[in-house]
């Protein structure tokens, strides 16, 4: 005879299975563990350890040049150098003509001979009197009207002798010469063109010494010093190892905000080019003060931040920017330390607390 199962026997049973199953030898779930975030760490710097200079573009040029000018207009009669041509100190260059020149000499030399003549005749007057007052057939006042006479010419014959000396020097400017020893850079006026007083004719540079002319802000002023040695690249061959060279001038900060002061850099002999463009580092002081990678230093509402390593953890440290470096900023935080390890890389995947592996 087959039996009927009452359902609640069928539920009963069903329990005790799972009570059953609960206290078998089977393991409890676990909670995975967290792995460490990995990262890259750089540490906290302190006065001049910044890594990189700061580089400023300029131009090598001739350490001596000049753009050659006339003191007079008039037309160009002669040009006797070519460009490219060396010369020597003291060849003429150029000549102009001015139809005023040749006549102002002439009139001055006259007139300073028709003085010399009246001064000359005046002397002798004087001294005839003199002998005659002597003797009482000449008056005191008439001797003393004759010697004003004489004095006075003898001023204008002074007047005389300037102005023909000025228009000796005149017509000696109207000849450009070469003040020193070089090459023609630049021919800027052509044969028979009219010239103005100052226009600029010849530009002339010596093959002897280079310089570069750099402009950094007013903050790096009183970083560079006379005779400091600073790296030279040359932006055509980056990969080229760097010219020293040495600071000969450094211009003084002005009062126009934002203006950039030009530097004056001394080359070694037989480097670089004149026209080559360069790069010139500069690597600032920032004593007492600290500085993280740029790359370190996170942007948030609340404000900038840092995570240094403490014992293996993140630690989310503020921090203040100050200004930026080179790849380094200037910052400050009170608990901040020479020497702290900060994250650089990794930023992104990284919380405060999060255990780190810092990759070497």
């Amino acid at each position: 005879m087959k039996q009927i199962q009452h359902p609640f026997a069928l539920a009963l049973g069903a329990l005790s299975l799972l009570l059953l199953a609960a206290c078998g030898p089977t393991e409890s779930a676990q909670v995975p563990e967290q792995r460490p975030v990995t990262v890259r760490t750089a540490p906290v710097s302190m006065g001049t350890q910044v890594a990189e200079p700061l580089r400023f573009s300029g131009i090598v040029q001739a350490r001596q040049r000049a753009t050659l000018t006339f003191q007079i207009s008039g037309n160009l009669v002669e040009r006797s150098i070519e460009l490219g041509e060396r010369v020597e100190a003291g060849d003429v260059l150029a000549r102009l003509y001015n139809p005023g020149l040749e006549p102002a000499r002439a009139s001055a030399r006259a007139r300073l001979k028709e003085l010399s003549t009246q001064l000359d005749q005046s002397q002798r007057e004087w001294d005839r009197s003199s002998q005659l007052q002597e003797k009482g057939v000449v008056s005191v006042q008439a001797l003393e009207q004759l010697a004003a006479r004489r004095d006075g010419l003898l001023a204008s014959v002074a007047t005389a002798e300037a102005a023909l000396a000025e228009a000796n020097h005149m017509l000696d400017e109207s000849i450009l010469r070469a003040p020193f020893g070089g090459r023609v850079e630049a021919l800027l006026v052509e044969k028979d063109e009219f010239v103005a007083a100052g226009q600029p004719v010849v530009r002339l540079s010596s093959p002897d010494g280079r310089e570069v002319e750099v402009r950094i802000p007013a903050f790096l002023l009183n970083q560079v010093s006379l005779g400091q040695l600073m790296p030279v690249w040359s932006v055509q061959t980056r990969g080229a190892v760097p010219v020293t060279g040495s600071v000969t001038e450094i211009a003084q900060a002005g009062s126009v905000r934002g203006e950039l002061h030009p530097v004056l850099v001394s080359l070694p002999e037989n480097t670089l080019q004149p026209g080559e463009p360069v790069e010139v580092g500069i690597v600032p002081n920032v004593q007492g003060e600290i500085s993280v990678p740029v790359l370190a230093v996170m942007q948030a509402t609340g404000g900038n931040s840092i995570f240094r390593i403490t014992d293996g953890y993140a630690q989310r440290v503020p921090v203040t920017v100050h200004r930026i470096i080179g790849e380094q900023v200037v910052v400050s935080s009170e608990s901040l330390e020479q020497g702290d390890q900060v994250v650089y890389a990794g930023l992104t995947r990284l919380a405060d607390g999060d255990a780190v592996e810092i990759l070497q």
